[in-house]
């Protein structure tokens, strides 16, 4: 199992606290490095940077670790946008980028700042469309692409990244989101849940990449997780309290909360074991997500976690 590191900047944090934590994730042998991309923190303002544009920094700043957006709104750029800047940022890490894609939907910070924010059916209508728009753009599929939304014409888009820029399309409904993914998604990303959830989204999946003519075993699947670590009971107790209390739920409420959705959860050893669990279900890569402000977040507490996640 493939472990990544990812932040969510919107809740405050300058490129340099990015790089940071992004070196550390590097030099700590992770696989990925990922951040989220939004403009706000719900309703409220921080310091936010642009997510594609600080890979652009990260690209030329670290040298080994994959580089992973999840993931960017539909809803932010025109999808020739976002592959004009998959192909340069592909270019520019020498082949470590990773795009993932998504509708979009805090309706904040599209009020906020003046974004359309169609309902959810036609931002996935939408959605359909700039995926094979981007297919064609990305180059692996000739001829174009003709639709209601979204025209590109038959011409070579260069830089050309067909052979990279893996596509990650990230989500958790139950029906659209794996379908697209079976079609579309080199890597299909979710929030934690448990294995029933987890089994019903990938027979979608799987159904939809068949007849697509794909292989579906070629799909890697992906968690973001966090995790509540302690290093013995009484830690773990205080931390579940301290969580819990932040969310306005007893301490027992909200662990049963953890069991129902899969999350792991615990002392080390028996969060080492759910790890297990979950590679044995299919799971190629977690992903551990801080949301927090960047420059709070503790990487020592970070690598105790990514220590516990199987590897290979």
């Amino acid at each position: 199992m493939q472990v990544g590191f990812m932040v969510e900047p919107q809740v405050g944090g300058t490129y340099d606290e990015l790089l940071r934590l992004a070196r550390w994730a590097e030099d700590a042998g992770l696989d990925s490095f990922a951040r989220s991309d939004h403009y706000l923190n719900m309703a409220a303002s921080a310091h936010a940077t642009d997510a594609l544009t600080s890979f652009g920094g990260l690209a030329r700043d670290t040298d080994r670790i994959n580089l992973t957006v999840l993931v960017t709104p539909l809803t932010f750029r025109h999808p020739a946008v976002i592959a004009k800047t998959a192909g340069t940022l592909h270019e520019m890490s020498g082949g470590r980028f990773e795009l993932g894609v998504g509708t979009g939907w805090m309706e904040s910070e599209h009020e906020s700042f003046d974004m359309e924010l169609p309902p959810l059916g036609h931002r996935f209508d939408r959605f359909e469309e700039a995926l094979g728009y981007l297919w064609a753009a990305l180059g692996r599929t000739g001829g174009g692409f003709s639709g209601s939304h979204y025209e590109l014409a038959d011409i070579d888009v260069l830089p050309r990244v067909a052979d990279g820029a893996p596509i990650v399309i990230g989500g958790g409904g139950m029906k659209r989101t794996p379908n697209l993914a079976g079609r579309f998604a080199d890597e299909y990303n979710m929030f934690v849940t448990n294995r029933e959830t987890l089994e019903a989204r990938l027979g979608v999946m799987r159904t939809a990449a068949t007849e697509a003519g794909r292989d579906p075993d070629a799909i890697r699947i992906s968690m973001v997780v966090s995790p509540i670590v302690g290093a013995d009971e009484a830690e773990y107790r205080d931390r579940l309290a301290e969580r819990a209390a932040g969310r306005d739920l007893e301490p027992e409420a909200y662990e049963a909360r953890l069991r129902e959705i899969g999350m792991p959860h615990g002392t080390a050893d028996r969060v080492a074991e759910q790890f297990a669990e979950l590679a044995s279900w299919g799971i190629g890569r977690v992903y551990l997500q801080k949301y927090a402000a960047l420059s709070s977040i503790d990487t020592e507490d970070v690598g105790r976690i990514a220590a516990l996640v199987p590897r290979g």
